[in-house]
């Protein structure tokens, strides 16, 4: 059915073989995004603050326990020039993948009612059961999809987001008089979608390769930085990213944690997945951009691209963000616009670093990714620390935010310098963003100075949108004629 809908829009694609990825997944993931933004109106309405508060705890949990599922061999999936190697790497995944489901089942049958408890969310403990078929579900998923991304499957890899988000949310509203359960089965199951028609393909390549143990074994050592430097690094970057939400669940009280939920899920959610489209794209081509000595100027390229589509957003919350919230979602849901005020810088950076974070993996150097993830993950622990201790949630997420951004501003200096840029490759486009940004911005913040609650600022959001929504068409038409 998504195949027979999808096929008219295949032809208006870019030939370009980069291009035409980053089409199909960022179209594939904006479409299953959408339907999440789409919903949360809705969501806001069915369930309590509180709710998506036990929610953003056991997603916290399960996104901590997913990082590590495979041992992040799956990034070694696209690697290898042998695909009887890269079906020994799936193998191996899995296999991992199996492994650290044991370890959370063990988990939640020893300590599961009392680490529900130390989070705050005791009305959790009867539903942790969920969250080793989250984890099986997911990691599952990461194994099979990264060979789909070896074999340029792009579309195969966008329809499964559309499944996953249609699964999510029709469990999270047909499942809403449980209250905040509702949310976390659909979470649990719904990223699970998908995962049966992307390892057809993955399954039939170890059959016919005839993967043996003993390549398993091989495959393990050869690609051992992965577990080694880069589970670390991955663990290290998902705790700094869950933090907030388990923290304050435990130091505020579930409902802080609900409102920055709903924050994230509606702007970060978004950003996020689609940068990961392009990372994805970016990853199947860096390496042999890389062999090839061209991976600066692919970079750059990337980077360029990245700025210019995650500009106006971040323009858009600094400006009017409690107000669209509480247009969005109901006036009690306000506080969580002034988060998304604060949150704009950084999860502008993480749109425009976070598909570059794949050259740790292609250039294989693990140990300095690892490194940077626990300097950020102490960075952020300090500004929670001193946020809380102060005893205002605001300031916590500002703290949070803003030294997030500062960390990542260090990050993409650092890949200038390793990827042999120079700093104008990377400032100039920046710049370039930014000042058509606050062109189209114009109205928006003038409307905002005058009546900020009136009707004008939303007839000047509109024209900034159509203003904006111009400049991505000729942004699109520039770059894929």
């Amino acid at each position: 059915m998504l195949n027979r809908l999808a096929a008219p829009a295949r032809r208006l694609l870019p030939t370009h073989a980069f291009a035409r990825g980053v089409s199909v997944l960022v179209g594939g993931t904006a479409s299953a995004q959408l339907l999440t933004v789409l919903a949360a109106p809705l969501l806001t309405r069915l369930y309590a603050p509180e709710d998506f508060g036990m929610l953003a705890v056991y997603g916290a949990l399960l996104a901590l326990f997913t990082v590590v599922a495979s041992g992040r061999y799956q990034l070694a999936i696209p690697l290898p020039e042998s695909d009887r190697e890269a079906a020994e790497v799936v193998v191996l995944s899995l296999a991992v993948v199996v492994l650290a489901t044991l370890v959370s089942l063990l988990l939640v049958a020893l300590a599961g009612e009392h680490l529900a408890g130390l989070l705050g969310v005791p009305a959790l403990a009867p539903w942790l059961w969920l969250l080793p078929l989250g984890v099986v579900l997911a990691g599952g998923y990461q194994a099979v999809s990264h060979w789909a991304v070896r074999t340029r499957a792009f579309p195969a890899i966008a329809a499964t987001r559309i499944k996953q988000s249609l699964a999510l949310l029709g469990i999270q509203l047909a499942a809403h008089p449980l209250g905040g359960v509702g949310l976390i089965l659909g979470q649990a199951v719904g990223q699970g979608m998908g995962t049966l028609s992307l390892a057809r393909a993955a399954l039939r390549a170890v059959s016919d390769h005839r993967v043996r143990p003993a390549g398993v074994l091989a495959a393990a050592v050869r690609y051992r930085r992965f577990p080694l430097f880069s589970t670390w690094s991955g663990l290290f970057n998902t705790l700094g990213k869950q933090l907030p939400p388990l923290l304050f669940a435990a130091l505020f009280s579930p409902w802080a944690a609900g409102l920055y939920a709903l924050a994230h899920r509606v702007l970060a959610m978004p950003m996020a997945l689609v940068g990961e489209a392009v990372g994805k794209v970016f990853f199947s081509s860096a390496a042999e951009a890389h062999r090839a000595g061209r991976l600066g100027p692919l970079v750059a390229k990337v980077h360029a691209i990245l700025a210019q589509i995650a500009m106006p957003p971040a323009i858009v919350l600094v400006l009017a963000g409690p107000a669209l919230f509480a247009l969005a979602f109901g006036e009690s849901w306000r506080q969580a616009g002034e988060f998304a005020r604060w949150m704009a810088p950084w999860l502008y950076m993480v749109f425009v670093t976070s598909p570059l974070s794949h050259l740790f993996s292609v250039m294989e150097r693990q140990w300095q990714g690892m490194a940077f993830q626990a300097l950020l993950l102490g960075v952020r622990v300090m500004a929670i620390g001193l946020g809380a201790a102060l005893d205002d949630l605001l300031l916590t997420v500002a703290l949070f935010s803003l030294s997030s951004t500062a960390c990542w501003i260090g990050f993409l200096a650092w890949l200038t310098a390793i990827t042999g840029n120079r700093w104008t490759a990377l400032v100039l486009p920046t710049g370039a963003a930014l000042a058509w940004s606050l062109a189209m911005m114009l109205p928006l913040a003038i409307a905002m100075g005058v009546a900020p609650e009136g009707s004008p600022w939303a007839v000047a959001l509109f024209l900034s949108g159509v203003l904006v929504a111009l400049r991505y068409l000729f942004l699109f038409r520039k770059a894929y004629p």
